[in-house]
Order: C-alpha cells, then structure tokens, then sequence
C-alpha cells in the first residue's frame, strides 16, 4: 500500500529538486483528482438543470435561443468529458511513474508547462512541433 506524502498547503514544485520527486508526484495527482472532481460537479449540475429546465416554451425565438444554449452547454460538457478521460490518463502515468516526462523525446516536461496543462504528455518543443507538423498537413 503506498504510504501518504506529507504535502504542505503552500507546497509548488521547484527546479532545484530532484524532477518527480514524491512531492512534485503527489502534487500533480491532487491537482489532477481536484480539477477532476470540479469538471464533474459541474457536469451533474448541468445534467439536473437540464433535467429542470424542460419546459414548453411558447415563443419561437424564445424556444431557439434555449436550445442553442443546451446545445453549447452539452458540446461544452462533452469537451470535458473528453478532458477527464485525459485527467485519469495523467494520473495512471503517475501511477505508473511515467508522468512529467514527454511521451516523443523522453525528456522532462517543464515543471511550469505541467502546473499550467498537467495533463501535457509532450515538452513544449515537442508539441510545438507535432502542432507545426499538424498545420502543414491540414493545409494540403
């Protein structure tokens, strides 16, 4: 069974550290499990109203505009659910100690690009590339 870390509240990962550290790990899994539980209490609060919000609308245009805004707030809610999927991703990379580094080159993704996008699996020059890459071939 593993055995809690210590973390401090005011605890952020640093460079002059050994990179993912038992700190920086548990760090990254909290940040990952609390933005998880955030994106999924905002999905049953959309669900339930949703759920409340059915109702006959007599107007036209009252009644469109309604459901142009339950369509954004499901494609919202589907980006997200996407998101999660790639949140559980990062956490079984943590699990399996392979988080933090960059899944082409293998080298350690900065720790300021991991605060910012933990669920990052390329180095900033990695996707940077693979973006370029992707533009290039979209405009063929």
């Amino acid at each position: 069974m593993k055995q809690d870390v210590f973390l401090p509240e005011d605890y952020r990962p640093a460079e002059d550290e050994p990179f993912m550290n038992e700190r920086q790990m548990e760090y990254f899994r909290r940040k990952l499990l609390d933005w998880k539980a955030e994106l999924l209490d905002e999905s049953r609060d959309t669900i339930e109203g949703l759920q409340e919000n059915t109702r006959n609308i007599p107007d036209v245009a009252d009644r469109a505009s309604e459901e142009t805004d339950r369509a954004l707030e499901l494609r919202t809610r589907d980006r997200q659910r996407k998101l999660v999927s790639k949140i559980d991703a990062a956490i079984r990379r943590i699990d399996e100690g392979e988080y933090g580094y960059c899944e082409v080159t293998g080298e350690p993704i900065s720790l300021k690009r991991l605060d910012a996008r933990p669920i990052a699996t390329m180095s900033l020059e990695a996707q940077e590339r693979h973006e370029r890459r992707e533009k290039v071939h979209r405009d063929d």
